[in-house]
């Protein structure tokens, strides 16, 4: 603002004239301020300089710490977002249902460009950009599943080895990750399923690109200033918030030809893989130009200071030593028309004391706006905190109730309305204690309000932890634990209550407790034996076995015992054995637990099942033996006349020698040839009681290693006089090598001469011309077979169900028991027996028995599965 010309009246240049003392003090004071401005500038510009490159290098040096602040803030939002993640209900809900194998190796499960049920939107709720995956781990570092945010799938190296980039305790791990030269965020937390059960680690992948840096920067700079990440090593930029300007890959020395470039060390990140720093940019242009204004302002200030400080001293000169009561009106004068200035500047000719006055209220007003924008960000950063605490508070598993100093309730999160079951709207300042607790526990309640305050004066411990009862409002009671955190607020007092429901914690403790104690409640011998064969463990169900084997809980098993413990833990498998002490006989369970190097040992006395199946045994071997019984006497009249013929012999030779001598006919070759047919036939009759007697003996069962086609011929011998009288033949079809087995030989004769004698009962109403019956062996892999086909009638289909059922007969004189024992005989053998039939075609009934001893010549024989052609079956 110019200052307005002064009216000069004669009288004045005449009082001038005649008053030479004030000119020259005016010109005196004009070159002394020149010289004082002369001096001056020459001090102050290097001084100026000092200064400013001083406040210049420690705003260069602040300004990238606030970016590296502001970057690592913005790491930290991420870290709590994803803790918000992890502790979710929804994520929690997903979990609870699922189960997952640690042995099983699976393909994950990728939601590809849509969001899952378990993953909230909480990124662009808290202003974070959204990752581009999001994994789900089990305990054993397996994926199981992927959001991809994108089109990119997840980088092989990351899946590779996801357990390098997941922490090991229960504290959000936030790792700066390098995959090739592209640098990603990876935060991860530890999840659980509502039960509290670890299920693996939730896992946030972001790539730090353009995008993150100037979402992390949140476009505050107001020039062309930039951030990058650099790797530390190769001093090599990877990303950049201006990858236009900031070429990704090179150099960092190749910029600072362009750039004041400030480079600090990142926070150490637990697992990451690389070496970084955070380097902020900031044109060499920018910084000339700021210097180029600075320069400027000081020295047109300077030059206007000078100016005003020659004006000022020459009017003063003049108005002390001229007319101080005139200049002194006209500075009023000047005073009143400066008020009127909107911004001050420092033309020549101005009032410089009011200019001065300006340029300290522009500079206040600069302050104030200041002060103002540094208050708005911190309100910005409270409403931040505070929406994080309020996310917190809404996603929490667990009830928040905030009392003041008298214990009526302030405040309170939705977990609270669901566990206490009380209505929002008359829950606001009603007493805690009174409404929420069992009255046995008030005291205890305030007890621990008293004893947080004390902890927090002795700053022993953070707060006051308990176990209390807690009332639902609508009566109803449920174990809780509680935590009080007391906090101040100004002058005032108030009490965080964390409430967490451990109704099912203390199920779970019950039950672990009574498994703890199933163990010694337990009837049965349970032992638990270390790999070096001492008993850690025994009930008291243990003692008559642990007697048995003369050792006790503390001392080692007997040595026998002791290999099988170690050959347990050695396979990894469990086995069962029995231990016969005599009187007892124990069954005996090993279980191994490899991960302990430990065996448990579950025992049961089964003395009384041996007995029992020892008694049924010898009354299954009585029931065979009647069977025998009614089957030899059911064939009384055919052995009969078998041993008839013999006998008939034996008398016929024994009449004819007798005459030959009564004769006087001494030839001793016929009489020799004659004692020789007695002989002979003596022994067919002596043959034929001693197969009679060994079916019809009652003898314990006794195995032996013979060839399957004996007791097959013999078989064919008992009928000989039933086929007689049929007028039939039976076609012995016998493989021509031996056919080891091991088989009690009179019981597998009495299964066999049950199916020829049921054959031939069938083909009694066949024609004479038109019966068949053949019995035939065979060799199928490692089992031997023996089977009766014949051409009767058949067996109708209804009746082939109930073949083997006991009692069950076609025949009006039969028991029904013939082809049940029979069934049990063979499966005592571990064989098994089966039956084919066609009505109007005929039978087939086939044994299968185990080789006893497989040969080469036999494992070769050709296998037949068809019966032979003479029986006429199909």
């Amino acid at each position: 603002m110019k200052l307005p010309r002064l009216s000069i009246k004669p009288a004045v240049y005449r009082v001038l004239r005649n008053l030479p003392m004030p000119l020259i003090a005016m010109l005196i004071g004009v070159v002394v301020g020149l010289a004082v401005w002369g001096v001056l500038d020459q001090l102050q510009n290097r001084r100026v300089a000092e200064i400013f490159n001083k406040e210049l290098s420690a705003r260069l040096d602040l300004r990238s710490r606030e970016s590296l602040l502001r970057f690592d803030q913005y790491m930290t939002n991420y870290a709590a977002t994803a803790r918000l993640l992890a502790n979710h209900r929804r994520l929690a809900q997903y979990l609870e249902p699922l189960f997952w194998f640690p042995e099983e190796d699976v393909e994950p499960v990728v939601y590809e460009k849509f969001q899952p049920f378990w993953l909230p939107d909480f990124f662009g709720r808290n202003a974070l950009l959204a990752p581009s995956h999001v994994l789900l781990m089990d305990t054993r570092g397996q994926v199981r599943e992927i959001y991809q945010a994108g089109a990119a799938p997840l980088p092989t190296e990351m899946l590779a080895d996801t357990s390098a980039w997941v922490g090991e305790g229960d504290d959000v791990h936030t790792v700066l990750a390098r995959v090739g030269d592209r640098p990603f965020l990876v935060v991860s937390d530890r999840v659980e399923d509502a039960s509290g059960y670890g299920m693996g680690h939730l896992v946030v992948v972001v790539p730090v690109d353009a995008a993150f840096l100037s979402a992390a920067e949140g476009g505050v700079s107001d020039d062309d200033s930039a951030v990058a990440l650099v790797d530390a090593d190769e001093l090599r930029i990877l990303a950049s918030d201006a990858p236009q300007h900031l070429i990704i890959g090179t150099q960092l020395e190749q910029w600072k030809d362009r750039f004041v470039v400030t480079s600090q060390s990142l926070p150490e990140y637990e697992g990451s893989n690389w070496n970084m720093l955070f380097a902020t940019f900031i044109p060499n242009s920018s910084v000339e130009a700021i210097t180029s204004r600075v320069v400027d302002v000081v020295r047109k200030q300077r030059v206007i200071a000078a100016l005003a400080f020659v004006v000022v001293f020459t009017l003063l000169i003049y108005l002390v030593s001229a007319r101080l009561n005139r200049v002194l009106a006209r500075m009023t004068r000047f005073s009143q028309r400066a008020l009127d200035i909107q911004q001050p500047n420092f033309k020549r000719g101005g009032n410089q004391l009011l200019l001065l006055e300006d340029w300290i209220q522009h500079f206040t007003n600069l302050v104030l706006k200041a002060r103002e924008e540094m208050s708005r960000r911190h309100e910005h950063a409270l409403r931040e905190t505070e929406a994080l605490k309020a996310a917190v508070m809404e996603a929490s598993l667990d009830a928040i109730v905030t009392l003041d100093r008298a214990g009526l309730i302030i405040d309170f999160n939705p977990m609270a309305e669901s566990m206490l079951g009380f209505d929002p709207s008359d829950a606001i300042q009603s007493d805690f204690a009174r409404r929420f607790l069992d009255p046995s526990e008030h005291a205890a309640f305030l007890g621990m309000l008293a004893e947080s305050g004390r902890w927090q004066i002795d700053h022993r411990r953070p707060h006051a932890r308990g176990e209390l009862r807690a009332q639902r409002a609508d009566g109803s009671q449920l174990p809780v634990e509680m935590s009080i955190v007391p906090i101040d607020i100004d002058t005032e007092r108030v009490y965080t209550l964390y409430i967490h429901d451990v109704t099912q914690r203390k199920a779970a403790e019950r039950e672990i407790t009574g498994l703890a104690r199933f163990a010694s409640e337990s009837p049965n011998p349970i032992l638990r034996v270390n790999c070096e064969g001492l008993i850690v463990y025994a009930n008291a169900a243990s003692l008559e076995l642990t007697r048995g084997w003369g050792t006790s809980s503390g001392r080692l098993l007997p040595t026998a015992w002791i290999d099988q413990v170690r050959s347990a833990l050695q396979d990894g498998q469990d086995r069962e054995l029995e231990d016969d002490q005599g009187e007892q006989v124990y069954s005996l369970l090993f279980v191994p637990i490899p991960d302990l190097d430990y065996v448990n040992i579950y025992a049961r006395d089964i003395t009384e099942v041996r007995r029992a199946e020892q008694e049924s045994r010898q009354h299954q071997s009585e029931l065979v033996h009647v069977s025998r019984l009614s089957t030899m006497g059911e064939m009384a009249t055919g052995m009969a006349h078998e041993l008839n013929q013999p006998l008939a012999a034996i008398v016929n030779y024994a009449k004819g020698a007798s005459r030959r001598l009564q004769n006087g006919v001494m030839d001793p070759e016929p009489l020799v040839e004659a004692m020789r047919q007695v002989s002979s036939q003596a022994q067919r009759a002596g043959e034929i009681i001693r197969r009679l007697r060994a079916l019809v003996g009652k003898q314990a069962p006794t195995r032996a290693v013979m060839d399957l086609n004996y007791p097959a011929r013999e078989v064919c011998g008992f009928v000989e006089f039933e086929t007689a009288k049929l007028d039939l033949r039976i076609e012995q079809d016998l493989v021509d090598i031996e056919i080891p087995v091991s088989i009690d030989l009179v019981q597998i004769e009495q299964v066999l001469l049950n199916l020829v004698r049921n054959a031939l009962d069938a083909l009694a109403e066949r024609p004479a011309d038109e019966r068949r019956l053949a019995v035939f062996t065979r060799v199928n892999g490692d089992h031997a077979v023996v089977g009766v086909v014949d051409n009767g009638p058949g067996i109708p289909a209804e009746r082939m169900e109930h073949l083997f059922d006991a009692f069950y007969t076609t025949k009006e004189s039969g028991m029904g028991m013939g082809l049940a024992i029979s069934q049990t005989i063979i499966e005592d053998h571990g064989g098994e027996i089966r039956a084919e039939s066609e009505p109007g075609q005929g039978t087939l009934f086939q044994v299968r028995l185990p080789l006893a001893d497989v040969a080469a010549d036999v494992q070769d024989t050709t296998v037949i599965e068809q019966p032979p052609a003479a029986a006429g079956m199909s």
